[in-house]
C-alpha cells in the first residue's frame, strides 16, 4: 500500500498559537508543515515572511513544505532557504525564468516544487520535470483557505502520474485545496502523494488534530 503523506497548512492555524500548533502537528503524525506564504500582489493576500519561519523552525524537525506565491520569485529564494524552508515551491509564473530560479534553488541545497494553478497546463514545467522533488497541483485558486476542491484538476493529477510512471521519474504529487474527508480518496487514487489540509486538520472533529490526520491517512 502507498504512505500516504500530510502536509498540514498552517494558513489554518491559530497564528497566536503557531509554534504550539506545529508541535501538534507533529504529535498528531504529520509529515511535512505545509507554509503559504503570499505577497499581495501574485496573489490577493499577505502571509508570513521568512523572520518568521526562521522562528517557527525550533519547534519541529519536520520538514518545512514552503510554498511561494510570490513575485518574483526569483529575488526571495535565498531569505527562504536561509529561513529554513526545506521544499521551495514556486509558480512558473512568478519567474522570468523557471530553469534559472530551480538552479538557484538546488544550490541552496533545497528540493524544489513547482506548482499549477487550476488552468495552468503540465506543459509549463515538462521541461524541467526531471529537475523537480514536488509537483504542487492547485485544487483551488491559490489566495485563500477554506475553498471548494475543483474536480476537473483530477485529470492533471492522472497525467502526472502517467508521465511519472512512463518516464521512472521520483518526484512526488502534491494536492492543495479543499481537501476532505470526502474528496481525499478519489484524489489519492488519481495518484497523490501528498495531501495538504488546513481548515480539515484544525476544524474538524473539534479540531482533534491527530484524530484528522490519522483518518486522513486512512483514506
Amino acid at each position: 500500500m502507498k504512505k500516504i503523506q500530510i502536509s498540514p497548512s498552517i494558513l489554518s492555524a491559530d497564528f497566536s498559537q503557531l509554534g504550539n500548533e506545529i508541535k501538534k502537528l507533529e504529535e498528531g503524525g504529520a509529515d511535512l508543515i505545509h507554509v503559504d506564504v503570499m505577497d499581495g500582489h501574485f496573489v490577493p493576500n499577505l502571509t508570513i515572511g521568512p523572520p518568521v519561519i526562521e522562528n517557527l523552525r525550533k519547534y519541529t524537525k519536520l520538514p518545512f513544505d514552503v510554498h511561494l506565491m510570490i513575485s518574483p520569485v526569483h529575488n526571495y529564494i535565498e531569505s527562504y532557504a536561509r529561513a529554513g524552508a526545506d521544499i521551495i515551491t514556486i509558480h512558473p509564473e512568478a519567474t522570468e525564468n523557471l530553469k534559472e530560479t530551480i538552479i538557484l534553488i538546488k544550490k541552496f541545497s533545497k528540493k524544489v516544487g513547482v506548482s499549477l494553478n487550476p488552468k495552468t497546463e503540465i506543459n509549463t514545467l515538462i521541461d524541467e520535470i526531471e529537475n523537480i522533488d514536488l509537483v504542487l497541483v492547485m485544487s483551488v485558486n491559490p489566495g485563500f483557505g477554506g475553498q471548494k476542491f475543483m474536480p476537473e484538476v483530477l485529470d492533471k493529477i492522472k497525467e502526472l502520474k502517467k508521465i511519472k510512471d512512463e518516464r521512472q521519474l521520483k518526484f512526488n504529487i502534491e494536492v492543495d485545496g479543499g481537501i476532505n474527508f470526502n474528496n481525499s480518496k478519489i484524489i489519492l487514487k488519481a495518484g497523490a502523494d501528498i495531501l495538504v489540509s488546513g481548515t480539515t486538520i484544525f476544524k474538524e472533529n473539534n479540531g482533534d488534530i491527530k484524530s484528522n490526520i490519522e483518518k486522513l491517512k486512512s483514506m
